[in-house]
C-alpha cells in the first residue's frame, strides 16, 4: 500500500478500538452487565434528571417552530445546508406530528389542558423524570458524540470487505451490504436506509438488493436497544437480550429474502440494466484482508480532523434529539391515549392472544396489543408493555419490538420517502412476517433465561 505510515494505522485502529469499547464491550454495573455508553448516560440522567423534561420540551417546541419556518419561509441558510434542510424540511405529515408533539410536551410539562393528554399514563409517562424522553436525552448525548469513532475511521470498510463471501451465500446480497448492516447495527437504522438508498441510486444495488437491505438490515442500534430494555426495567439483562435479538434477527434475515414480497423484486438496477457481479471483485494482486485494510486506512485518512469529529458528533446529537424526540412524543402520546382510553389495540392484537398462550407467555391478553402497535413506532410496545408484571413477557415484548424493524415513524417512513422500490403494503406484510418469524424464537430463548 502506497503512501501509508504508522500514523495512518493509528488513525484507523485507536478510534475503532475506543468505539468498540464504548458501544460493544460488556462492563459490570450495579444492575449487572451493561456497556460503557449506558453507564455514562445513567450518570448524566441521575445528575440532571429533574431538568431534562423541561430541556426536552424546549427541544421539541424549537424543532416544531423551525420546521414551520422552513416550510413557509424557506430561509436561505437552511436551503444552503444539507444538514439543516434534511432536519427541518420534512413531509407535511411529519410537520403535523412535530406540531402535535410540541403541544403535547407543553401540556405534559405544565399539566394543562385535558388530563387524558398529560396524565401519568399518557404524555406524562413519556416526559416525566424517569420517562422515555429523559432516557433518550441522556443516551443520545453520549451515543451521538462518540458514534463517529465507529463510523468514520475505517471499521465499516474493513468489516465490509471481509464479509463479501458471507453475504452472498447466506442472504443473496452483495458483500458491500454488510457495511449498511454494520452501520445500522452500530449507529442507527436510518443510517442504513440512507446508505442503501445512495448505493441503489449510484447503481451498486439491484431493486431486490435495495429492498432486502432496507427492510432486513436496517437493524435497531445498540443505543436504542439499551433504551428499550431500560424502559421495561430489565437493564441487567442487556447481554442475553442483545444476543437473543441478534440471533432472531439473523434467522429472519435468512428467511425474508427467500419469500414474498422481497423474493419477487426485480434483479435489475435503477437503470433497468441486468445485475453485474463484477462490482464485488477484489483486485487480483491483493488478499481480502489487504484490500479491506487499504479501504479502512483511506477512510481514516479522510477523517483526521478533531474539529470534524466534534462537528459530526454534534450533528448526530441534534439529528437524534430533534428527529426522534418529537416523533416519540407525538406518536407515543396518541398511542398511549388510544391504549388507555380505547380498546383499539386490544382488537388489533386479538389474533396474537392464542399464539402467545401457545408459547406459554404470562399475561398474554395484555401483551397481544404490543405485537402490532410497533408498526407505528418502535418505542410504543415497551411503553405499553412496561406495566406488565411478568419479566418473561416484558423481555419478549422488548426483543420482538427491536426485531420488527419496520417502524413508520422512522425506518418505514424513510423507506417510503426514498427511491428504494417498496410500497406501504410491502412494509405492512414484512412487519407481520418478521413478527411471526421472530416471536417463537425469542419466546423459546426467554423461557431458558427466566
Amino acid at each position: 500500500m502506497k503512501h501509508v505510515n504508522a500514523i495512518d494505522y493509528i488513525r484507523f485502529i485507536v478510534p475503532s478500538l475506543i468505539g468498540i469499547f464504548l458501544f460493544m464491550t460488556p462492563v459490570p454495573s450495579e444492575d449487572g452487565l451493561t456497556i460503557p455508553i449506558a453507564v455514562l448516560s445513567g450518570w448524566l440522567q441521575s445528575l440532571m434528571g429533574g431538568v431534562i423534561p423541561a430541556i426536552m420540551t424546549i427541544i421539541i417546541v424549537f424543532t416544531a417552530i423551525m420546521t414551520m419556518i422552513t416550510q413557509i419561509i424557506k430561509p436561505r441558510y437552511i436551503r444552503n445546508s444539507d444538514f439543516w434542510q434534511r432536519l427541518f424540511y420534512v413531509h407535511w405529515f411529519w410537520l403535523i406530528v412535530r406540531i402535535a408533539a410540541a403541544i403535547f410536551a407543553v401540556m405534559a410539562l405544565y399539566q394543562m389542558g385535558p388530563e387524558a393528554i398529560w396524565s401519568d399514563s399518557t404524555g406524562g409517562l413519556l416526559l416525566n423524570e424517569d420517562g422515555l424522553l429523559t432516557i433518550l436525552f441522556s443516551v443520545f448525548i453520549f451515543a451521538g458524540m462518540f458514534l463517529p469513532l465507529l463510523l468514520n475511521f475505517g471499521l465499516l470498510e474493513w468489516f465490509g470487505t471481509l464479509m463479501t463471501n458471507i453475504m452472498r451465500p447466506l442472504f443473496r446480497l452483495p458483500g458491500r451490504s454488510s457495511i449498511d448492516a454494520l452501520a445500522s447495527w452500530l449507529g442507527d437504522g436510518t443510517i442504513g436506509v440512507l446508505l442503501t438508498s445512495k448505493q441503489y441510486e449510484d447503481g451498486y444495488y439491484t431493486k431486490r438488493d435495495a429492498a432486502v437491505i432496507g427492510t432486513t438490515f436496517s437493524v435497531v442500534s445498540i443505543t436504542f436497544s439499551i433504551i428499550v430494555l431500560n424502559q421495561v426495567k430489565l437493564g441487567s439483562y442487556f447481554v442475553p437480550f442483545y444476543l437473543t435479538v441478534t440471533f432472531a434477527g439473523f434467522i429472519a434475515a435468512l428467511i425474508m429474502p427467500r419469500i414474498p414480497p422481497l423474493s419477487l423484486k426485480k434483479t435489475t438496477y435503477i437503470s433497468d440494466a441486468e445485475e453485474d457481479d463484477s462490482l464485488e471483485k477484489i483486485p487480483g494482486n491483493m488478499s481480502r484482508i489487504q484490500y479491506g485494510t487499504e479501504m479502512a486506512l483511506a477512510a481514516a485518512k479522510r477523517n483526521n480532523s478533531p474539529k470534524r469529529f466534534v462537528i459530526d458528533g454534534g450533528k448526530n446529537i441534534l439529528d437524534m434529539l430533534m428527529g426522534v424526540a418529537p416523533v416519540v412524543m407525538g406518536f407515543g402520546t396518541i398511542a398511549l391515549i388510544l391504549a388507555e382510553y380505547t380498546s383499539l389495540f386490544v382488537y388489533l392484537g386479538a389474533p396474537f392472544v392464542p399464539i402467545l398462550e401457545l408459547l406459554q407467555l404470562p399475561e398474554a391478553n395484555d401483551a397481544a396489543q404490543t405485537m402490532v402497535i410497533g408498526f407505528a413506532d418502535m418505542f410504543l410496545p415497551v411503553i405499553i408493555g412496561a406495566s406488565i408484571e411478568s419479566e418473561l413477557t416484558r423481555f419478549v415484548i422488548a426483543a420482538v419490538s427491536v426485531t420488527q424493524l419496520i417502524y413508520m415513524s422512522e425506518v418505514g417512513g424513510l423507506l417510503l420517502g426514498s427511491r428504494i422500490p417498496v410500497t406501504f403494503f410491502d412494509l405492512l406484510i414484512i412487519f407481520l412476517l418478521r413478527t411471526l418469524i421472530t416471536l417463537p424464537i425469542i419466546a423459546g430463548i426467554a423461557h431458558l433465561i427466566f
